[in-house]
């Protein structure tokens, strides 16, 4: 069966990979620090759910130290010369990009339409998480797949994937972190904690205070948490259901629709969206926050619109 824990131990096993070679790059010139990094990320990764709770916060904290000291650089890779390159890059054409297009394809494959798979009676995508199974194991086939198409070794993709994340950085943790976040807000009550701040500074029969609150609040908590998917559930479950659509009559869906617009527009504004404002700077070289100052002048007149829709079409119905 593949399960979940599978996916973990595959990806540990991958990142020690990364560890070994970046210890061995003596042309980076915080090899040691680095390779540190990623070893205690495979470590968490390959055995943490049997290491006790202390030794765990003890990895979490040495990966802050690291990154947040400065302990992650990038090293020095095999480079092919521009006319290989170039060679490699007419010879196959439109077909580097079947890899990446079979992802999603064969994610959808894996994970819905063989979901339910069995052999001898044991299901092969185990019971939980499919979608996430079938996403790992559609990337593990398409690296295969591209590694065949291009007559390249998988230790080659594997070099490739270090330079990558050493050009990421600490940043390529941030989609995982921020993923986690929403769900240990709601835990901890944080909605509960928006809706009685919310009652008692939102004038009750003010339909458009408490939509500017819900709205504008989706923002800027996608700005502190970086992902909109995190901040929805709090500002829904806090605001959204229980003034904007319980007191006021919302129409629930377009007001979740352009709620999480609203997220989005701040998404654009924040470096904490990682993935999105700061993985394409580090990658392309640029000024690390170049992405998010040429995002401004599109977020600001989007988010108005979307405050301006919200209005007059949750209310319809009211």
């Amino acid at each position: 069966m593949i399960s979940l824990q599978l996916v973990y131990w595959a990806t540990g096993l991958y990142l020690l990979v990364v560890a070994v070679l970046g210890a061995r790059d003596r042309g980076n010139p915080r090899r040691w620090t680095t390779a540190a990094f990623w070893a205690l990320l495979a470590l968490a990764l390959l055995v943490g759910e049997r290491l006790p709770p202390a030794v765990m916060g003890g990895v979490v904290v040495l990966l802050a130290l690291i990154a947040g000291g400065g302990g992650l650089a990038r090293g020095r890779y095999p480079e092919r010369s521009a006319e290989a390159r170039a060679a490699d890059a007419g010879r196959l054409g439109n077909r580097l990009f079947w890899p990446a297009l079979a992802i999603p394809l064969l994610t959808l494959l894996f994970g819905v339409l063989l979901a339910d798979a069995t052999i001898a009676g044991v299901r092969v995508f185990g019971a939980e998480q499919t979608t996430l199974v079938g996403l790992a194991l559609a990337c593990g086939v398409a690296t295969l797949g591209a590694c065949l198409l291009t007559r390249q070794t998988p230790l080659v993709a594997v070099a490739e994937s270090r330079r990558l994340l050493d050009a990421i950085g600490w940043a390529a943790l941030l989609p995982l972190l921020l993923a986690t976040l929403g769900g240990v807000f709601e835990t901890a009550g944080v909605g509960d904690a928006i809706a009685s701040l919310a009652a008692a500074a939102v004038p009750g029969d003010s339909r458009l205070a408490a939509m500017l609150v819900y709205a504008l609040g989706m923002t800027l908590l996608t700005i502190v948490m970086g992902n909109a998917f995190a901040a929805f559930p709090v500002m829904m479950g806090g605001i959204g259901l229980p003034l904007v659509a319980g007191v006021h009559g919302a129409d629930i869906a377009p007001l979740a629709a352009i709620g999480m617009l609203c997220g989005y527009c701040g998404t654009l504004l924040t470096p904490m969206a990682a993935n999105f404002n700061l993985v394409p700077a580090a990658l392309l070289e640029l000024p690390p926050y170049a992405v998010i100052r040429r995002q401004v002048a599109t977020a600001l007149p989007l988010l108005a619109c979307n405050l301006v829709l919200m209005y007059f079409i949750v209310f319809r119905s009211a």
